[in-house]
């Protein structure tokens, strides 16, 4: 008799919802209001509504941007141009080893006690070199995925003009093990098989697993050798410094290592924004592992001090 009554009422079974929501909103602003027109009856107390106040705030921000983030203009406008490719691997990968490597080579000098002009001699080597190897083994290797996908690609199209009842049961088989059934699935197999380039993209991921998204080879390969640089040259400042400056800096190798852990913080915080993961976790798990490295360099040089 209720749900007669708000149907009667607010018209088609589907206003019922935003309805209730409206007055759901109602009802959070109302206690908003009493909250903070409520008289404090201490710090703690006051400190506490004003948490649940700015929760709440957030909470209904958050829920009137999805609203108008999923309007069905909205959603339209954002399928028609899908996200380009993300480099952010790419970035990370040439950052990280830019710091690992060359902070191990300093890490192991230190170790060895080199002088440290063989330190500066040393590390702008690899950080050229390595860098601009790691930045063509990764433009090898995303044409290559290039290349295997545009092949795939191919074989599908081939497959299709010279089998199509094969790869229509593939279809079918796809659909219904996502549940589709009876006329819904038929529906759905004539609809994906009807137009031969949404067929060949359906097979593509569904079947083989590619996504959307295409890389560029040379923009991935610019992104790893810039970030080896970027980051790689950290461990070499407070020795630059020193070589233009005559002994400026009194610990370098300290400075070096401090240095270092900040770009280690830096790509891992920077990662964390991006990819939605706790700040801390990201900064500490990066320092971490590039720490790791750093400490087994510096004990292989102590180990083989004796050789230099």
């Amino acid at each position: 008799m209720v749900t007669i009554g708000v149907r009667a009422g607010f018209g088609a079974a589907g206003d019922v919802p935003r309805v209730v929501d409206a007055f759901a909103g109602l009802a959070i602003r109302a206690m908003l209001a009493a909250i903070r027109s409520r008289p404090a009856p201490g710090r703690t107390t006051d400190n506490l509504f004003r948490v649940i106040s700015r929760s709440i705030d957030h909470q209904m921000g958050r829920r009137s941007r999805l609203k108008e983030e999923h309007t069905p203009d909205a959603v339209r406008r954002r399928l028609g141009r899908p996200p380009g490719p993300s480099y952010l691997r790419d970035f990370i990968y040439g950052a990280i080893d830019g710091a690992v490597t060359t902070f191990a080579i300093v890490a192991g000098s230190a170790g060895a006690s080199l002088d440290e002009g063989i330190v500066v001699i040393l590390g702008l080597a690899n950080l050229f070199a390595d860098g601009f190897s790691m930045g063509v083994s990764n433009f090898l290797g995303s044409r290559a995925q290039s290349d295997e996908r545009v092949k795939a690609r191919e074989e599908e199209k081939r497959q299709i003009a010279v089998y199509p009842e094969g790869e229509s049961e593939e279809v079918r088989q796809i659909f219904a093990s996502k549940g589709f059934e009876g006329e819904d699935l038929e529906r759905a197999v004539k609809v994906v098989t009807a137009d031969r380039k949404r067929w060949i993209d359906f097979m593509m991921s569904e079947e083989l697993g590619y996504g959307n998204e295409l890389s560029n080879p040379l923009r991935a390969a610019l992104a790893t050798f810039a970030a080896f640089l970027v980051v790689g040259v950290l461990p070499l400042l407070s020795f630059l410094v020193n070589v233009a400056f005559d002994d400026l800096i009194a610990h370098p190798y300290m400075v070096s290592a401090i240095l270092t852990g900040v770009g280690f913080l830096g790509v891992g915080i920077a990662k964390s924004r991006i990819v939605n993961q706790a700040w801390w976790r990201g900064g500490l798990e990066t320092l971490a592992l590039g720490g790791s490295a750093a400490a087994l360099a510096y004990l292989v040089g102590l180990a083989l001090r004796g050789i230099a």
